[in-house]
């Protein structure tokens, strides 16, 4: 009996698809720098369990499937200090930000339309796309130049008779790009004049470093009604497998189609819900902390990454992942070599190939991903040891 196209189709995470080599590795008692997913090691604040356990109810219970009224006014309150003012009624709360980027390809494509998408980009994009039947269509940035938002033209040239929206991420992940308002700009002039939807991944707003400052699509007017914006708690207040995302938009068909598919998976987990309150209740203090923290950690990886010859890079401005270009052939190879048969002292380092968070054939086989989300003195060690084992693999070959 044979399975799906689409299950034919739909990709391994570059992100999880070595675990079982991670896994073996870890069984003949190697330390493992897992630096190829972004899950941080910072503590999910007190407030969240403080919250979950106050909210406790005798009956977990079915909640709206837009979510909880109380939680979708804080989100509203939480929102405005960064200028998008949206009321309770235009937020969906979903299972995680991955619910929110499912639900809103399948608001504004059918199967066979196609999507653009800035890469390279975050991996499960292509998953998604490969669920829904739609083809996303890549508009290439470059390590050279910081992966920045290319010109519009390059957006033109992409665009078909199918094409229904553009997709990408602000802070990005996976290479720490921040578009400032002229690249934004460009993006939502392409979306004008070609009648396009746009979804904006925003997950690492507050991840802004140098100065440089998260944008959100929902503050330009003249795009907002063509607008959906993606969010998630999840890195924020280090807090993925709370799975509670958001999806924002002013677009009222939009809403409405949204509100269907959520009705379809009936609601987010109410303990979740009731915490993300309490999370979204702390101030400014807290972000900033987090905030400075991530730039250290970033600091730190980017003078080791400074001592690797022939790695391609620019210090990324946000976000907490940096995207090298190293002198391999391939990178997946190379992770795998890390992993089973290479070690310092017992320990090695995991990163993420690259080539998974593309769309163009045979792009970034020589480049990986660093999730910098462990402590300064831990990230020192991995990516010295990622450079001994960059050495030890060249000579190799």
């Amino acid at each position: 009996m044979d399975i799906s196209i689409r299950a034919h189709q739909a990709p391994a995470s570059p992100i999880r698809r070595l675990i079982p080599f991670a896994e073996e590795a870890a069984k003949k008692g190697k330390k493992i720098y897992y630096l190829n997913i972004g899950q941080p090691d910072i503590p999910t604040p007190s407030v969240y369990f403080e919250y979950a356990e106050a909210y406790k109810p005798k009956v977990v219970a079915y909640t709206h499937s837009a979510g909880l009224l109380e939680l979708r006014e804080a989100f509203t309150r939480y929102y405005e200090r960064f200028g998008v003012r949206v009321s309770s009624s235009e937020i969906i709360v979903t299972n995680g930000g991955s619910e929110a980027v499912l639900f809103a390809m399948a608001v504004v494509a059918d199967p066979g339309d196609e999507i653009l998408v800035l890469e390279p980009f975050y991996a499960n994009y292509a998953g998604f796309a490969a669920q829904l039947g739609i083809k996303l269509v890549p508009v290439r940035t470059y390590p050279e130049d910081g992966y920045a938002v290319p010109e519009k033209r390059a957006f033109i040239e992409k665009i078909g008779p199918r094409t229904k929206a553009i997709i990408f991420s602000n802070p990005c992940n996976p290479t720490g790009a921040v578009y400032d308002e002229k690249q934004l700009e460009t993006i939502a002039d392409v979306a004008l004049e070609k009648d396009l939807c746009i979804i904006s991944d925003e997950v690492y707003r507050e991840f802004t470093f140098d100065g440089y400052k998260a944008l959100s699509m929902m503050t330009f007017d003249k795009v907002i009604n063509r607008t959906i914006v993606v969010d998630s708690i999840s890195k924020r207040y280090s807090a993925c497998g709370a799975r509670i995302g958001t999806f924002l938009t002013k677009n009222r068909e939009f809403y409405q189609a949204s509100l269907k598919f959520a009705q379809a998976r009936l609601c987010p987990s109410m303990t979740s819900q009731y915490a993300t309150i309490g999370l979204l209740g702390l101030d400014d203090n807290y972000t900033e902390q987090i905030k400075r923290e991530y730039e250290q950690r970033r600091d730190a990886v980017y003078e080791e990454l400074k001592k690797i010859d022939g790695a391609v890079f620019k210090k990324p401005h946000g976000a907490f992942y940096v995207s090298v270009k190293l002198p391999i052939d391939n990178a997946e190879t190379f992770v795998k070599f890390m992993l089973s048969e290479f070690e310092v002292d017992g320990k090695t380092t995991m990163v993420a190939p690259l080539d998974g968070f593309y769309a163009t054939p045979n792009a970034g086989l020589n480049e990986i991903r660093i999730a910098y989300v462990l402590d300064q003195d831990k990230l020192r060690d991995a990516v010295r040891i990622l450079a001994l084992g960059l050495k030890a693999y060249s000579e190799k070959r």
